[in-house]
C-alpha cells in the first residue's frame, strides 16, 4: 500500500511557528515527536519518503495568477494563498529547519525543484523507482505465495461443495 500525506504533521512546526501560534519551545519540542513518529513507522517496515517541492517566488505569484484567471483552475485558490506570501522568507526559514532537523536515515526529506513540473515529476519518480527496486523480488515471492495459498483455499472450498459455482479443478501453470 502506497500513502500520500501532504504536509500532515510538519504543519505543527511551520504555520504555527510563522504565526506565533504557540510558544517556541512548544514547536521546537514537535521536531522531536515527529522524528520519533517517523521513527516508529519505520520500524513497523513502512518506507517514508518526504518531498519538498520547492518552487520559487515569482513561479508561485505565477500560478496563482494563473489558476484566478483560468475559472476551471480557481477551485485550487484561496484567498490565504496570496495572504500567506507575505511571509515567505519566514516559511522559508522553518522549512529550512523542518528539512534540516527531521530528515533522517529512515524518513528523508528529498529537495525537490519544482518549478517546471515535468522536472518534478520526473525527479519524485526516479527516487521512487530507486527506492522501491530493491524490494521488488521480495514483493512478488510474497504475492506468488499468497497466490497459491488463497488457490489451495478456494480448490477445497470447491471440493467440499462449499462453493455455489461448479466444482472445478483449477488449472496450474
Amino acid at each position: 500500500m502506497i500513502s500520500i500525506f501532504n504536509r500532515s504533521h510538519y504543519e505543527d512546526v511551520l504555520v504555527v511557528r510563522v504565526h506565533d501560534l504557540v510558544p517556541e519551545k512548544v514547536w521546537r519540542r514537535r521536531y522531536a515527536a515527529i522524528n520519533n513518529f517517523e521513527h516508529m513507522l519505520a520500524q513497523n517496515d513502512m518506507i517514508i519518503l518526504k518531498f519538498y517541492l520547492h518552487i520559487s517566488f515569482q513561479e508561485q505569484e505565477k500560478r496563482l495568477l494563473a489558476r484566478q484567471e483560468d475559472r476551471t483552475k480557481a477551485w485550487k485558490l484561496s484567498s490565504a494563498d496570496w495572504a500567506e506570501r507575505k511571509y515567505w522568507d519566514d516559511y522559508q526559514q522553518a522549512y529550512e529547519d523542518a528539512l534540516s532537523k527531521c530528515s533522517t536515515y529512515e524518513a528523508p526529506w528529498y529537495i525537490v525543484p519544482a518549478n517546471r513540473k515535468w522536472y518534478r515529476n520526473l525527479l519524485v519518480a526516479r527516487t521512487l523507482v530507486s527506492t522501491l527496486r530493491p524490494y521488488k523480488k521480495e514483493w512478488q515471492a510474497k504475492l506468488v505465495k499468497r497466490g497459491e495459498q488463497e488457490l489451495a483455499r478456494i480448490e477445497k472450498l470447491q471440493q467440499a461443495g462449499d462453493n455455489p459455482v461448479e466444482a472445478k479443478p483449477l488449472l496450474r501453470s
